[in-house]
């Protein structure tokens, strides 16, 4: 591994991070230095940044988002370095190249945080405590797909021997298990078996969740929404962080809940949401329009514009209306964040025109 002079220059590092290994390649003033490959540990990344005979406030450092961006991001902040997070799905410089290896993704990075820190689509990621409450949300939307995976499954199979399971849902399915035939019950044993235990599992999250949400009063504001709980609102906050980090419209297309645009000459093409952004958080505001849209949604704005939409007609037509829903909702949610102390009103636009008029 060389070493890195300073020389009063500002030293710019792209570090290719995979999981046993970091490759660095370093960048000041017209001079490379590749430095090679350090372990994917903080004893091997403080020996690294030990040696460097440089002030840590004169290093740029730029890595990909990833498994351990968050962890490493931390810890050269610490040290004083400026780190910038580059969004790895933008880079398609680095994950198309036709030569591709550590040591090149390394240098392209050095390379283009030297340039311009804006081509990297720089993100901003949780800081440690709202990482470790993020985590249950994460581990509880891990077993709620497990368990479809597991309902899907046994429903499947019931099917297979002309057993109906119509009338039972997610909650009620393993009430099913004592009335099976005895050959089709001991087969299927450890399934119902695993299926409570996750059953379980989840509640026991949901309280957890709950209880999380005491250390976050901007849920208690964003609940004020039917269809937005615990759940939702607590990713929401977790998620978004700043209130004041976006205006509306930035939100939403942060959240990929805004159409992708392919415009060229007289061409304008209409295309769907791009999915870009959180997709846990994106899934959730979706599952909370869906309610509001449902047979238990209250009467409200958000309703009454997502049913405009759907009455064009047809599936389609529906699937738009809970996406808008869905966008609306998010950004109904900021600026519920952004003003604690104004009262959500469900009618809002009716109740503004009265006000106008009189």
């Amino acid at each position: 591994m060389n070493n890195v002079s300073h020389n009063d220059k500002k030293i710019y590092l792209g570090m290719d991070v995979s999981q046993k290994n970091i490759e660095i390649f370093a960048l000041i003033g017209e001079n490379n230095f590749p430095m090679g490959k350090i372990s994917n540990t903080q004893d091997g990344i403080n020996c690294f940044f030990d040696k460097i005979a440089a002030p840590m406030k004169s290093i740029t450092v730029a890595i990909e988002t990833g498994t351990h961006s968050a962890w490493i991001s931390r810890l050269l902040e610490e040290r004083g370095c400026e780190v910038i997070v580059a969004h790895a799905r933008d880079l398609a410089f680095i994950y198309k190249g036709d030569k591709k290896s550590d040591r090149i993704d390394a240098e392209k990075l050095a390379r283009v945080v030297r340039f311009d820190k804006k081509l990297l689509h720089p993100v901003k990621l949780l800081d440690k405590k709202r990482q470790e409450a993020l985590l249950a949300v994460k581990a509880r939307d891990l077993l709620v797909k497990e368990r479809t995976c597991i309902i899907n499954a046994i429903r499947g199979f019931l099917r297979s021997f002309g057993i109906n399971d119509l009338g039972y849902s997610h909650d009620t399915i393993g009430e099913m298990y004592s009335i099976l035939p005895k050959e089709i019950r001991a087969n299927l044993r450890e399934l119902f078996t695993a299926l409570t235990a996750i059953s379980n599992g989840i509640k026991a999250y949901d309280k957890r969740i709950e209880k999380i949400t005491e250390n976050y009063p901007e849920t208690k504001t964003l609940q004020q929404i039917k269809g937005v709980g615990p759940l939702i609102s607590l990713t929401y906050a977790l998620i978004i962080g700043d209130p004041h980090r976006f205006c509306a419209k930035e939100c939403a297309s942060y959240l990929g809940l805004v159409p992708k645009r392919d415009q060229s000459g007289e061409v304008d093409k209409q295309l769907g949401i791009t999915k870009c952004g959180n997709k846990l958080l994106r899934r959730l505001l979706v599952q909370g329009a869906q309610y509001i849209m449902g047979p238990f949604g209250e009467d409200c704005d958000l309703r009454n514009f997502g049913n405009r939409i759907a009455a064009r007609g047809g599936r389609i037509a529906k699937k738009k209306a809970v996406i808008a829903v869905a966008r609306k909702l998010a950004i109904t949610m900021l600026a519920l964040w952004r003003n604690p102390n104004v009262a959500y009103d469900p009618h809002f636009k009716a109740n503004s025109k009265k006000i106008k008029l009189a």
